[in-house]
């Protein structure tokens, strides 16, 4: 965008004219601040690291604690079947953010950009700021320079430094004065913390406040052995009989160890029970302070997380060929606003992380905002949050760099590799688990071709040729960083 009024929607232009007039240009943004945003609620979107829908107590498992999401969902709205449209974290995180998909924000994998990498789009933090809200950070950045998320419409931030979490102890964070120190408790509870002290510091106008844990992060290092963290006591001897005992498929390529492993199991589950911890705290804070009944409130993760399943453990990088089954997309996705997001509903109908930003933004009262160029795929499902009926066709896409593609409907999910394959085709009402590949089995021909034409007229119609990993000019360098825009 290039000037403040092609930012503003009518009803804001004309109060920001009218109190240009009246009290000056210096009080313009004040006075904006205060009549573009009194009615429109605040918001906290959470967002935590590797985590399947699987992993909570209201998704249906029996050993892992949380009862605080529990509550939430059953005080607010929970998609039972919410997907990321990519199996690792700095592409979704992209996705939430920008509405858009990897071959059109071009983050097609976890990367170490030395730039913004959102610069060109318009984003959630910035179309909220520009709305009067004092826009936020806490957490894992994983988009840019670790010391500038201000570029994407933060005016304040603590973040970790990287992105990959060899360890959830000494963890080095940087804030929005420049000053870098280490934490070497626990980095979680610091998150929470943190997170409070901006809801305290920004109560008396209008916040959001993106909070994004690096937990529980079920990976390599980080919860190798038993855990050491306040749940350790919750989880010590439990056979922990929610993960999966497959044989571990060939293809893994990492976390090897975890698989069967029933420390990793505990450790993992301790951690998703400190997440639990904190957005207890968080919403506690926010009935503390008043601002309940005010705030939306939205938990979900960047991408699922394998614990076992179907032999693996971790997400699609994790393995050879790269994959995109639904344990690395299922996400949980709550969303919570005593008085103005229906209680208790679940949803079932497919959603994706790019259905989101549009979502979350009509719901606000934003539709105008939604941004037009380039136009995401996502649709806007703030109707169900309202406890409406909405027509809604249960499609969902995935890409995951210049290797793998996906389509997924209730029934069927299709799979197109670009290079080593193997294609893939399963039905999901008789194998949910995605053993069978039913790929080039004349009894399906149909169905396999509909989905393709399905599969490729979704990308022809939203890839930016620029992003686009397929076709000429695309090249594997993207795959871990992103070249800027010409």
């Amino acid at each position: 965008m290039n000037s403040l009024a092609a930012r503003l929607s009518p009803v804001v232009l004309l109060a920001t004219i009218v109190a240009t007039t009246i009290v000056g240009p210096s009080s313009l943004f004040a006075k904006r601040a205060n009549e573009a945003t009194s009615a429109r609620p605040n918001v906290v979107l959470i967002v935590t690291d590797n985590q399947g829908a699987w992993t909570l107590g209201c998704y249906g498992n029996p050993d892992i604690k949380t009862p605080n999401l529990d509550r939430m969902a059953a005080e607010g709205v929970r998609f039972n079947r919410a997907f990321s449209n990519n199996p690792v974290c700095s592409p979704t995180r992209a996705t939430l953010l920008s509405g858009l998909m990897p071959s059109q924000h071009g983050v097609h994998n976890y990367l170490n950009a030395q730039y913004n990498t959102l610069e060109e789009f318009d984003t959630l933090p910035e179309i909220l700021g520009w709305e009067g809200y004092t826009c936020g950070i806490v957490g894992k950045w994983h988009l840019g320079p670790f010391d500038r998320p201000g570029q994407e419409g933060f005016t304040h931030w603590i973040v970790k430094q990287g992105g990959h979490t060899p360890s959830f102890y000494n963890t080095l964070v940087i804030d929005d004065t420049g000053r870098q120190r280490r934490i070497e408790s626990h980095i979680t509870p610091f998150w929470t913390e943190q997170a409070v002290s901006f809801i305290e510091k920004n109560q008396d106008r209008p916040f959001f406040l993106y909070l994004a844990y690096n937990g529980p992060y079920g990976l390599q290092t980080c919860i190798r052995g038993e855990p050491r963290n306040r749940h350790a006591a919750t989880y010590a001897g439990n056979e922990m009989k929610s993960y999966p005992r497959e044989p571990m498929h060939p293809w893994l390529r990492a976390n090897q160890e975890h698989i069967g492993n029933v420390a990793s199991m505990r450790n993992y589950a301790s951690q998703v029970s400190l997440v639990d911890d904190g957005v207890g705290k968080v919403l506690a804070a926010l009935r503390r302070f008043g601002l309940q009944q005010n705030t939306l409130v939205v938990f979900t993760a960047d991408q699922g997380m394998a614990g076992g399943h179907g032999g693996f453990w971790g997400m699609g990088d994790h393995t050879q060929p790269l994959t995109i089954y639904d344990w690395t997309l299922h996400v949980p996705l709550i969303v919570y606003q005593p008085g103005k997001v229906v209680a208790g509903e679940t949803v079932d109908h497919l959603v994706a992380n790019y259905d989101l930003l549009p979502s979350l933004l009509s719901h606000l009262g934003l539709t105008d905002r939604i941004p037009g160029k380039p136009r995401g795929p996502g649709r806007d499902f703030s109707r169900l949050l309202r406890g409406e009926r909405i027509e809604w066709e249960d499609v969902v896409f995935g890409e995951y760099g210049a290797s793998v593609r996906t389509v997924r409907t209730n029934r069927w999910k299709y799979v197109e590799r670009a290079d080593e394959g193997p294609w893939q085709l399963f039905d999901l009402a008789t194998d949910l688990g995605e053993k069978t590949n039913l790929y080039g089995n004349p009894g399906y021909a149909e169905v396999q071709q509909k989905l393709q034409r399905r599969l490729h007229q979704f990308f022809a119609r939203y890839c930016d040729p620029r992003w686009d990993l397929w076709k000429p000019g695309g090249t594997s360098k993207h795959l871990h960083t992103k070249e800027p825009p010409p």
